[in-house]
Parts: structure tokens; sequence; C-alpha cells
């Protein structure tokens, strides 16, 4: 029976069971500060144990991806050296969520292996909690019970509390377990030695298969138990042992979950895998010097397990990194690629083919690494490439240590060489050497000691990585390179902190010569780091970055923006081509007094004594873009004698500081030749189109133009044009639209200006109204209205043309102001005068009712408000107030 069949009647049995099947959930945790990865099953189920969620189904199954290779659950060391621990493996289960509990269980558990699956029922052997008296719990005498119905009380076995009682943490649910063990020893030594006496106790033929959890109490913080109100099923069957002994085999790895993989690295390797794993091999026992095809099979085994963790994490979400989740599968990245290095003479990387044979294997039941497939395949290649270089150096290092590797020496492997601990351990003991974990220890507390006194460090503190050599610029010919970082320091600015990054080699253009500087990424497998600028300090290339990567010693794939730099580039050469048709049209008397490249834009200033006319300008541009159209390829010199360069027409700069020797760029010797250090295009065609956006006056005698080119100027022209169509639209599609337009704004001054006389007209009827609805109050001639005015101006007129009629006027006006709310408060000379009335003050308050504010003089105020219709309230409160 092949895998597939048996993961397919697993789940094929538990449906027809009533259980929903359910995917796997993702091997890397993203809101569980208690696990780095899924380790169980139940692991996707836990807020349904502790109550946190209500459960969707109350039957479930699934096959879920598990990893156990940190915390309590760790596997790693054991891996390839046993035939049965993994670091990845799939754990089929079921669940029950309140609804059957141990009689269904086991019974179905039963049933599955011997009927399903035809195990000999003679060969299986079943545990059952003993008790505890710290507990204060007996036997779990109701599973013994239901057990005695399949098998004989001989094989029924008292487990202790470590290994039949499970509990998820300090607190919270728990139970006793029932575990299902098989043995696949040959049957002279079944008869010679009982299979019960080498249960749970590591044979690696004599293995747990299931293990049945009954969910029944719950752990309080004081220790004790108390029982749950529903009780609940969580087991758990390893699929890869379960394989393994449906199939016949005495090891996982020669089940066909593995052999496809094992097949293919030792066809790689152009060996064969023995198939045979020593029995005395049990967990914690090393047999890596056991002769060298033990070494061999060992290190199939090694690669064919980690290919399926880390390629399964990094689908899931996890890249390799220094911290957390991502070193540790950085850690089992490294294990395995160190294995092909050093028993299967893998010098070049290899570890990154098993990725599209584990995803075509995989893909109908974890289909998302084939969906990544690519991906996952270029991640594990980084790493593995970035590793491997280390590796070869790191392992020299190693011969030249003495038999007692200090805790200095190995911190210096890890902290330059990128091997963690355990490698150099697995190293030092493959040779008989020791190696100091203390010091060890001692020395990574004195790094963190260090990384945090340099936090507090002030700017110009050069930290440095590795040794202090000049940084070779590379990105006149690529864009990407392998570097590594030679010194960093913090910066503070604004209390923002930044860091400036050196490198020994960099694509990365620095600002120079108007040419803004080049951003991009510093990255291995595991992170990446944006670069947001890159600049000269002296003849220093610095990058800037807002973080340093975690490990400083790595080496790094280092890409320049690709698209920016294009875009850049576009506009230098353009600028060159800017500068040279200048001067043909204006005079040899233009010189470049400035400029700034960077992808959207072009910025040339020159000296010029008048602004241009549209003539020249569209002169200009056509030359530009004649000699873009022609396609003149770059000649790039570089090293030229100063003066050699300039008798080839080359300008020198006034305020450039040129060297000896010079970099000359030129496109068509009889039109452009120029002293760069910039980034250019290697055909003008390159650039596309330029098109002048805007020229103006900078300063006395220097005018600047500034221009778009390629897609810039593509979507500059697309923009216009757009905008040209909808003014047509607007105008019924004329045949002249600048004649239209000029008729059209005639029209309107035209009719402004009559509607100003009608407004005038009407502020006058208004202010007559108003004035005969006065009324004499106090000594004051009182006018309190709610009118409605096209314009603010009008109800100002009419405020002061009252005024003017009326020296003893107290004027309140609540007005409708072309929909918007407005209040005016004016005063006549004599009420002003008697200072018993400030506008200012008591439009303020009758602002209020408009949810508005305002202010103005003490004669004369106004506020405007957002609700209409408060209006009626300002007249309400104004006589309130008066």
């Amino acid at each position: 029976m092949d895998s597939a069949t048996i993961r397919r009647k697993f789940l094929d049995f538990f449906e027809n069971k009533g259980h929903k099947i359910v995917p796997s959930a993702p091997l890397v945790l993203k809101n569980d500060p208690s696990l780095l990865f899924t380790n169980s099953g139940m692991v996707q189920f836990k807020d349904n144990f502790l109550g946190n969620s209500v459960p969707k189904y109350k039957r479930v199954a699934d096959t879920q991806k598990c990893l156990r290779v940190s915390g309590k659950h760790n596997d790693l060391e054991d891996v390839g050296l046993d035939t049965y621990h993994h670091t990845m493996f799939e754990m089929l289960g079921n669940w029950s969520f309140g609804d059957y509990f141990k009689q269904e269980a086991i019974a179905w558990a039963w049933e599955l292996l011997t009927e399903e699956y035809k195990l000999p029922k003679d060969r299986l052997y079943v545990t059952v909690f003993g008790g505890d008296k710290g507990d204060n719990l007996p036997v779990d005498e109701e599973a013994k019970d239901l057990w005695k119905q399949f098998v004989s009380e001989d094989r029924i076995i008292h487990g202790i509390k470590k290994d039949n009682f499970w509990e998820m943490g300090e607190q919270g649910p728990c139970g006793p377990c029932s575990e299902i063990h098989i043995d696949l020893r040959p049957e002279g030594e079944v008869k010679q030695k009982p299979g019960r006496e080498l249960v749970n106790s590591d044979h690696p033929q004599v293995v747990e298969i299931w293990n049945l959890v009954f969910i029944q109490f719950n752990r309080l913080a004081s220790g004790a138990l108390e029982p749950l109100p529903d009780k609940h099923v969580d087991t758990g069957m390893g699929f890869e042992r379960l394989c393994m002994a449906i199939q016949g085999k005495t090891s996982n790895y020669d089940t066909d979950v593995f052999r496809p993989l094992m097949d293919f690295i030792a066809k790689e390797a152009g060996i064969i895998y023995s198939a045979t794993v020593p029995l005395s091999l049990g967990r914690g026992v090393r047999g890596e010097g056991q002769g060298g095809e033990v070494k061999t099979d060992i290190a199939i085994r090694v690669i064919a397990d980690h290919i399926r963790a880390v390629a399964f994490t990094i689908a899931d979400g996890q890249l390799p990194s220094n911290t957390g989740a991502g070193y540790v599968i950085r850690r089992i990245l490294r294990r395995a690629v160190r294995y092909g290095f050093s028993y299967l003479n893998f010098k070049e990387p290899f570890f990154h083919k098993l990725v599209p044979v584990l995803a075509n294997q995989f893909k109908d039941v974890f289909p998302e690494l084939q969906q990544q497939l690519d991906y996952v395949t270029r991640v594990v290649l980084e790493e593995e490439v970035s590793f491997l270089r280390t590796l070869e150096r790191g392992l020299k290092r190693i011969e030249n240590f003495d038999t007692n590797i200090t805790g200095v020496q190995a911190f210096e492997l890890y902290d330059t060489f990128g091997f963690p601990f355990d490698l150099t351990s697995l190293i030092a003991r493959e040779r008989g050497f020791s190696v100091d974990e203390k010091g060890f220890n001692e020395e990574m507390s004195k790094q963190k000691s260090r990384s945090k006194a340099d936090a507090t460090k002030e700017t110009g503190d050069w930290i440095l990585v590795g040794e202090d050599i000049k940084t070779e610029f590379i990105g006149y010919e690529h864009l990407t390179a392998e570097a590594r970082i030679v010194k960093y320091r913090k910066v503070k600015q604004k209390n923002k902190e930044s860091y400036q990054l050196v490198l020994d080699k960099t694509p990365f253009y620095a600002e120079s010569g108007g040419q803004v500087g080049d951003t991009g990424f510093i990255e291995t497998a595991n992170e990446k780091i944006a670069i947001t600028d890159t600049k000269k300090e002296n003849e220093l290339i610095v990058q800037y970055a807002d973080s340093v990567p975690e490990n400083l010693s790595a080496t790094f794939f280092v890409s320049v923006n690709e698209s920016q730099r294009r875009q850049t580039m576009n506009n230098h050469s353009a600028t060159h081509l800017l500068h040279a048709a200048l001067r043909q049209v204006l005079g040899k008397h233009v010189e470049q007094k400035g400029s700034l490249v960077n992808e959207k834009i072009l910025r040339f200033d020159f000296s010029h004594f008048a602004g241009m006319t549209e003539q020249e300008l569209e002169k200009v541009e056509t030359i530009v873009n004649q000699k873009i159209r022609e396609n003149i390829a770059l000649n790039e010199q570089r090293n030229v004698p100063l003066e050699k360069a300039k008798s080839l027409g080359a300008m020198a700069l006034f305020g450039e500081k040129y060297g000896e020797f010079v970099r000359v760029i030129t496109f068509d010797p009889k039109f452009s030749v120029e002293l760069c250090g910039g980034t250019h295009v290697p055909f003008t065609g390159n650039i596309g189109l330029l098109k002048i956006i805007s020229e103006s006056s900078v300063a006395a005698g220097v005018r600047r133009i500034e221009a778009v080119t390629a897609d810039g100027a593509q979507q500059y022209l697309n923009d216009n044009l757009k905008l040209l169509n909808e003014v047509k639209a607007v105008l019924k599609n004329p045949k002249d639209v600048l004649a239209s337009a000029r008729t059209l704004m005639d029209e309107k001054h035209a009719l402004e200006k009559k509607l100003e006389v009608l407004y005038q007209q009407q502020a006058n009827v208004l202010k007559d109204e108003l004035a005969r609805k006065a009324t004499k109050s106090n000594g004051h001639t009182l006018i309190v209205e709610k009118i409605s005015v096209p314009t603010a101006d009008t109800l100002k007129n009419i405020a002061y043309a009252l005024r003017n009629q009326f020296d003893d006027l107290l004027l309140i006006l609540a007005a409708d102001v072309d929909g918007k709310p407005q209040v005016a408060v004016m005063l006549g000379e004599k009420t002003e005068a008697a200072k018993k009335y400030h506008a200012g003050n008591l439009v303020k308050e009758l602002a209020k009712e408009i949810d508005g504010g305002g202010g103005g003089q003490p004669f004369f105020a106004t506020a405007g408000g957002k609700k209409l219709e408060g209006l009626d309230g300002v007249l309400i409160k104004a006589k309130q107030l008066i």
C-alpha cells in the first residue's frame, strides 16, 4: 500500500465516521507566543480546547504538517541517526470536541489499524495511564476495560505520567492518554524478548504509532485538577511511522515517503544508499563515526528529512534568518548542506534541486509548495550559496585549531563564518575535539553587551565588521553583486535613527554630479533591508539604511532598484543632450550651473541672460529628440588624462574638482562630450522622448529647465491630451478649441459685469426694505432680520449702506449666503461711541447658533457657520442680547 493510499484511507475512514476533513494549518505560527512552529496536530485547535472559540465542527480529522526542532519537542539531533525521528512530519489526527470520548476513539483506532490497514494484531501493544499519587489520580480503568475488548491484558501496559498524561502547558486542559505501539522486529527477536519490554524504550523497531489523548481535566494555577464540563478527544498518529509499519519496512526512510528524495540525492552524489540502519542506533546514539557507508547513509537521510522542513516552512511564510523561527530554519538548512558538503562531496549548490522533487510528490496533499516552486527554490539556493561560501573557509579555519576549541574560537566560527554552535560541536565530535560551550556563551553575552553599548554611541563612530578595505564600485556594469559589510555606524538626525553601511564592493551609485544616489536592497535569503540612499563621504561610498542586518558578517546579495536607475540614466543622458542643444541654440556662453537628475525629472540650471522664447524652447526640444531618434551609442572612456579629455572637447566645469584622470561621456563627438562620473544609457534611443515642462529664472543670469523623459514624458503627454479632450468635450468639440475658449471667456466677463449691476440693484432694494423695517429702541435704530443674498460682499455692502444712513444703528442680520449661514453685526457711529455694544463680542455669541465662529472690528463683525437651520435661532438670541 503506497503512502498516498494510506493517507487517503485515514481521511476517508474518519469522514465516514462523521468527521469534517480540514486542511493542514501552516507550519509557521503567527499568534502563539508559546510556540515557534506547529508541533502537533492539536495546535490549530488550541482555542477550542481553551474555550476561546466555539468549534465549527464537533468531529474533525486531518493530516497536519508538524515541525519539532525547538523547545521540549526537539528531535533535530536525532534526525538521520535513527530510523524514526524527523524534523518535519505529518500527523494524522481525529478530534472530538465534546462529542464522542474514549469508547469510540479506542474502537475506531483498533478498527482502522487492524481491519483497514491489516496490521497484525499480535504485534500491537497499548498503554494506559497508570495513575499518579501527586495528582491523586487512579489508573485509567475505563480505557483499560475498553482495550480488553480487543487485546489481551498482557498487551496493556500501565504508563507513567510522563508518557501517559498529556498537558497543554502548566495550566489548561489535560488528561490521560493511551498509546498504540507496534513491534516490527524479526520473528526470531520477538521470541527472544517480548515486545512489551521494549515499549517506550527508544527501540528503533518497537515504536509508538498512535496516541489517543482524552482531555477531561483542567489544570488550575494552584496545580489542582478539576473536571471539564465537556470531554474531548485529541489523537495523533505519525504518518511516516505508520507507512513504515504497513509497508513492512524497518525504517521510515525506506518508505515511499522518503525514497524519491533519497534516490535523487544518491544519484546526484553518485553513490548507492545501503538502506541499512544499525539497530544499535537509538535516541542519543551517534553513529557518524562508524564507517564510511554509515556516514553517507546518514547524510542522505539528513538531507532528505531537512529539505521537507526547510521547503514547507518557507512556503508557509518563514524565511531563514538569524533570530527566532528563521534561525531554526537556517540551522536546519545549514546542517543539511554541511552533511552534503562533508560526506557526499557536494561542493556546489545541490539542496535546492530537491525542492521540485518534493513539490511534485506532495502537490495533491500540500499544494502550497508546488504553487510557490520558483520562489522557494530561489530562497533555498541563495541561502545555500551563501553558506557554502563560508563553510569551506570555516572548515579550513578549524583545521588550524588545537584539539580543544576555545569559546573564543567557537564564537569566531559563529560570528565570521555563520556556524551555529551545534554545527561546530558536530564537526568537533567527528575530529575528536572538545568545544568550550561555556566560553562560547560568555562571548555571545559580550557581543550583546557591545551591541547595546554601540546603540548609545553618537554619529561618527564607525564599527568595523571586517577588514577596513576600499570599496570597489561596480555600478557601471552591474546592478547586483555579492558583497560584505566592511563597517557601519548609527546616525541620529531629527530624532530619527538610521545607519550608514560601507561595503567591500557595491553597485550603488553615490550621489554626485547632480545624479541622486541609488536605492535598492541588501539581502540574504532570510532578510531584505532597503537601502534608502547612497552618498559619498570624501571617497567613501556610504549606503543608508533604516536598520542593519542581523548577521553583519554574512555575505549579502545587493541589488540596485533597476527601474529607478533606468529612469535616472534616461534623465542623466538627456541632460547631456539638453546641454549640447542649448549651446547650439542659445550660444557657447551656455554652461551648466547645476543639475538634479532622478528617476522622475531632470532639472538643468545654465547660464543665460534672458528667459527663453517658446520658439527657442521648441528648437532645443526638437534637437534633443532628433538625437534620441538617431540612437547614438554611448562612448565611455575611463582614466583619460584630463588634458586629453579637454582636447576632445569636454568642458571642465567651474567649481568641480577633477583628478588627474577623468571619465569622458560622448554622444557623437561633434555634439556632446562631457566629463562625467554618472550612469548613462548605452544608446540614446533608450531615452525615448524628452519633453520640456518648464523654463524659469533661478538667479541673475541663471535659467532653469525642467523636463521629463521616457515613461515620464509619455505620461505627461497623455495627461495633457486627456485634459485637452475633456476641454473639447465641455466645449462641444469645436474645430478651433482656442477660439472657442476665448469666446467663452469674453462672454463670461460680459455676464459678470451684468450680474454685478443686477446684484447692486437687488442690494439697494433690500437695503431700502430693511430701512423701512427699522424700529427705535432705547435710543437706537434697531434692525434684526433674516435675509438671503448671493454673496458675502453683498451682505457687507448692505451693512455699510445702512450705517451711512443711521448713525445710531444697531444691525443684526442672519443671512443665507448662497446656501451657507452667515451673521453680520453693524453699529452706527453714535452706537459705537456709546460702547454699550461690541460687534465682535455679539457675533461670537450669535455664531454658536449656526455652529460657527467669527469676529471683526468693534463696529462691524461677521461669522460663518455650518448650520443653516440655526438662522432663526440667531434672531431669537439677538433679541435676548439687546
